[in-house]
């Protein structure tokens, strides 16, 4: 029994530092993709574009990593989880550097496309590994702890990298995440494990076949499509809410860090608190009620007029607690219809599908909304009905997967 206590005590131990370093990689990647949103109203500015044009700079990344996800999920089971992992966080750097180094509108957009082909990938790695490494009765803890990367990023890297841009200019907030994501990419060689999870290397019309097998499973495809619909309605509204803030509610850009330091701060206790209560409450559970809730946030933040500066603080980060609190029970229940050995592409093939709603989303957003008077948006109130509605649809498809699977 002694020796059973102490491997379990070791076994959880090297989990923590697994969970570290992927954290760690979620962060850097995910803080490279969310501080184009609150520099938005400085790129309008310093290129003289339009709210579209602004949403493509976005959308571009989405689009590229979707796209490379979805081709890069034929191969993503046939090589070790960590190889794979440190190739694409190597690309990842390099496209973040050539951002950093972008010297207007059109070398800034090729750039995040690069950065995405990459970056969209290495979430999928990301997550990979996590249910590789976690069981499932903790894996509902371990992914609040990586979804909360979200959270730190806004808390810790968006403000920084705000007021580095603040000092300098934007270019400086790129060079910053390169720095810190090399560090980080040196810790991850040193410290995860090779996971190895297909003894058979198939040829290439068995690889085909395998593939088409996977996407075409009915219980795959609504977990494809639980967090795609999530991830439209997260992202008809996010890209625009620095913009939004500014415009219409009347924040100067000096004050937009709050945004992300407060409503960060929120969501890495909230996302700690959702990700325990999907071990011990259930996770459709949990999803449901958090899903629900996320309805008066969304309405909030996409009709505010002209408001104190905490009533705009308080919306932006009740939207960001809910927002961000429903893919954690949402990412545990897909995690369980996956087979072990398929899991690294199914993984791509959903991170892919939610990157390419994304996108969509962010276009469709940038269509809808306008310009009007010193910089005002208009129709901000119209996205936030299709995130509303998303929310609805998303709890009936997990209510299919959660009936399917027997899950609480």
């Amino acid at each position: 029994m002694e020796i059973s206590a102490h491997d379990n005590k070791e076994a959880l131990r090297k989990e923590r530092f697994y969970i570290l370093i992927l954290s760690a990689i979620q962060i850097i990647h995910i803080l490279d993709f969310v501080i184009m949103m609150p520099l938005g109203p400085r790129f309008m500015r310093v290129f003289q574009i339009n709210p579209a044009e602004f949403s493509f700079l976005v959308s571009a990344y989405t689009f590229s990593a979707g796209i490379v996800g979805f081709f890069g999920a034929l191969y993503a089971d046939h090589f070790d989880r960590k190889k794979f992992l440190m190739f694409n966080f190597t690309g990842f750097l390099i496209g973040t550097y050539m951002c950093a180094v972008a010297p207007n509108y059109p070398a800034l957009l090729f750039a995040r496309i690069f950065a995405g082909a990459f970056g969209g990938v290495l979430n999928a790695c990301v997550l990979s590994m996590v249910a590789d490494l976690i069981p499932f009765h903790r894996r509902g803890a371990a992914m609040g702890v990586i979804m909360s990367a979200f959270s730190i990023s806004s808390v810790l890297g968006v403000p920084l990298g705000l007021y580095v841009a603040q000092i300098f200019d934007w270019h400086a907030a790129f060079y910053l995440i390169v720095i810190v994501g090399s560090i980080i990419w040196i810790l991850a060689l040193m410290i995860l494990p090779s996971i190895n999870v297909r003894t058979k290397n198939l040829n290439v019309k068995e690889n085909l076949k395998n593939f088409q097998q996977i996407l075409c499973q009915k219980d795959y495809l609504q977990s494809f499509l639980l967090t795609s619909v999530l991830g439209f309605g997260v992202f008809m509204i996010v890209p625009f809410i620095a913009t939004y803030m500014v415009g219409n509610v009347g924040l100067t850009e000096a004050q937009l860090p709050f945004i992300y330091l407060i409503g960060g701060t929120c969501t890495i206790i909230s996302a700690r608190i959702i990700g325990k209560a999907c071990d011990r409450i259930g996770s459709y559970r949990v999803f449901k009620f958090v899903a629900f809730a996320s309805i008066i946030p969304i309405f909030l933040l996409t009709n505010l007029p002209h408001v104190p500066l905490a009533f705009a603080l308080m919306s932006s980060s009740l939207f960001m607690m809910s927002g961000s609190g429903r893919f954690i029970p949402a990412m545990t229940i897909i995690s369980a219809v996956v087979k072990p050995q398929e899991r690294g592409t199914f993984m791509s093939l959903e991170n892919a599908a939610r990157q390419l709603s994304s996108g969509v989303a962010s276009q469709l957003a940038g269509l809808i909304i306008g310009v009007g008077a010193a910089g005002a948006l208009t129709n901000y109130n119209i996205v936030g009905y299709f995130g509303i509605a998303t929310s609805l649809l998303a709890i009936f498809i997990a209510f299919k997967i959660k009936t399917k699977f027997n899950l609480r």
